[in-house]
């Protein structure tokens, strides 16, 4: 009889850590998917899919972010109010102009579960358009991302 038994981790397990992304002139898609997967926790050997075992994650400079090709004209956000006629668009250049912190954030929770799980991994989700943040008490380390800039 095999007597090994297989680890699931518990919530109290997890050790989160604090860290920071500098998105100035990074790729918005590439620099999402390193976001999710932080804040998942898919980068720890303790990962399972149904514990939240991601860290925080302090995104900078979000109004830096860049697209390539045309999709700065041509990507267009939506959202809809419930009532008839309530469809709003708004495109990529307006809203980063509006609200450079949603973009990240709408492309980020795109890529989290979408259920309690997904929302609550989304809450440790922190992004600032300037490169200041006030989180310096968690001791933030900086997180080495290693993509291209887009080239103008």
């Amino acid at each position: 009889m095999n007597t090994n038994r297989t680890y699931s981790p518990k919530a109290a397990d997890v050790i989160r850590q604090w860290w920071v992304i500098d998105a100035a002139g990074l790729p918005l898609g590439r620099v999402a998917t390193e976001i999710a997967t932080l804040l998942r926790g898919k980068h720890k050997p303790m990962f399972a899919p149904h514990v939240d075992t991601g860290d925080f994650v302090i995104v900078v400079n979000a109004s830096q972010i860049e697209v390539t090709s045309k999709k700065s004209q041509e990507k267009i956000y939506y959202r809809y109010s419930g009532y008839p006629g309530g469809l709003k668009a708004e495109s990529f250049e307006n809203l980063k102009a509006r609200r450079p912190e949603a973009v990240i954030e709408r492309a980020v929770r795109g890529m989290l579960p979408k259920n309690k799980l997904g929302r609550q991994m989304i809450r440790k989700l922190k992004v600032y358009a300037a490169a200041d943040h006030p989180h310096e008490a968690q001791m933030p380390s900086p997180y080495p991302l290693d993509l291209r800039k887009v080239e103008a």
